[in-house]
C-alpha cells in the first residue's frame, strides 16, 4: 500500500523506520514546522523532520502546523495514497483529511483505550498507579482517540519506571504492532472493533506547574508523580535550609518510600534524623535530585555539597 505518515514526535520513529524497510510504500511525511527551543530559542526541526534528513534516500516532507490547511490538503490528496498512519503529531485531523485516501487514517497511541485517551497517557498511567499499559492501534476518529480499535499489545509498567522509560520501551512495541495492522488492512483481515465509552478516561496535556509537589501527600503519591513527570515537566520543590535559610528550586528524580508510618511531631516537607522527607503518610527516601541550573546528582552529593541536616524543608512552590 502507499502510505503517508503524519508525525512530530521521538515516539513514532520506530514506526517509521519498520515503514521505510517495509514492502509499503511511504510516499510522504507531514510534520511541525521547526519551533524555538532553549535558551538560545533556535529553531529546531521536529524529531521526525531529523529522521528524513538522516534517510540515504529521501522521502518526501511537507512541514505544517496546519495540516487541514486547504494547501496542505490538496499537496496531500495529490499523493493518491490508500492509508494515513498518524503517530505523535500533535494537530488535530479534519474529517476531511482522516476520509481523504480509500483505507482511511490509523492512529498509534500509548495506552490501552478507551483508558488515557489525549496527550499524556503514559504520564497519567505512571501517575495513578497503573500496573499495566499498552498500546492501541485505532482509526482517527473527530473525537480524540474515540475511533475503532485494530489491535492492541499490552506491557506491565515497572515499580521504578519512569514516563521517559515506559515512553521508549512503548515506542519500540508499536512499530511491529502497526506493520502487522497494517498488513491485515492491505489483505482485508483487520477486525475494526468500536470502544467502550463506559471506560473511557481522559490523559490531558502536562504542564509546568503538574509537577510542583505537595507533600502533604502520600510518599506513595509523591513517588508516582516523580516517576511519571520524569524528564518533563519534573517533579520540582523549593529547598529551604533551616541554618541560612535559603532558597532554591530543585527537581526529584529519583525516589523511594521508606514507610507507611506517621513521623509524629514532624510537618511535611521536613527532612527526618534519617535525611528523608516526611509526607503526609510514610516518608520519601531521594535518590537523585537536579538544582535549578544544574546537573542531575545523587541526594548524597547534595547533602554533602550543601551541608543538608534534619529540621531543613522541601515546600511546595508557589504557583
Amino acid at each position: 500500500m502507499k502510505i503517508i505518515y503524519l508525525g512530530s514526535g521521538a515516539f513514532g520513529i520506530h514506526c517509521l523506520n519498520a515503514l521505510a524497510n517495509s514492502s509499503h510504500s511511504l510516499e510522504l511525511i507531514v510534520t511541525a514546522k521547526p519551533h524555538p527551543a532553549g535558551r538560545g530559542r533556535k529553531l529546531n526541526p521536529t524529531p521526525v523532520a531529523q529522521w528524513v534528513a538522516g534517510q540515504a534516500s529521501k522521502i518526501a516532507v511537507i512541514e505544517t502546523d496546519n495540516a487541514n490547511s486547504p494547501e496542505i490538503m490538496e499537496k496531500i490528496a495529490a499523493y493518491q495514497v490508500d492509508l494515513i498512519v498518524v503517530a505523535a503529531f500533535g494537530q488535530k485531523i479534519s474529517n476531511e483529511l482522516i476520509n481523504l485516501p480509500p483505507k482511511g487514517s490509523i492512529n498509534v497511541h500509548a495506552s490501552l483505550l478507551p483508558k488515557y485517551r489525549g496527550a499524556a497517557p503514559i504520564n497519567w498511567a505512571i501517575i495513578n498507579g497503573e500496573k499495566q499499559t499498552g498500546i492501541s492501534i485505532v482509526t482517527v476518529a473527530e473525537k480524540i482517540d474515540a475511533g475503532q480499535v485494530l489491535a492492541q499489545k499490552e506491557t506491565d509498567i515497572g515499580d521504578d519506571e519512569t514516563a521517559g522509560q515506559l515512553h521508549d520501551r512503548l515506542a519500540a512495541i508499536a512499530a511491529p504492532l502497526l506493520m502487522e495492522t497494517i498488513d491485515k488492512i492491505a489483505d482485508g483481515s483487520a477486525v475494526y472493533t468500536q470502544q467502550d465509552e463506559a471506560g473511557a478516561t481522559m490523559a490531558s496535556k502536562l504542564k509546568k506547574t503538574d509537577g510542583f509537589l505537595d507533600f502533604s501527600e502520600s510518599a506513595d503519591s509523591l513517588k508516582r508523580k516523580i516517576l511519571g513527570f520524569w524528564p518533563w515537566p519534573g517533579a520540582s520543590a523549593n529547598y529551604v535550609s533551616k541554618k541560612t535559610g535559603k532558597c532554591i528550586q530543585v527537581t526529584i528524580a529519583g525516589a523511594s518510600v521508606a514507610g507507611t508510618s506517621d513521623t509524629p511531631g514532624l510537618q511535611p516537607g521536613l527532612l527526618d534524623e534519617n535525611l528523608n522527607v516526611v509526607c503526609g503518610k510514610g516518608s520519601l527516601v531521594i535518590k537523585k535530585i537536579k538544582p535549578a541550573g544544574g546537573r542531575v546528582m545523587d541526594f548524597e552529593d547534595f547533602v554533602n555539597g550543601r551541608k543538608i541536616c534534619p529540621g531543613d524543608s522541601f515546600m511546595k512552590i508557589d504557583r
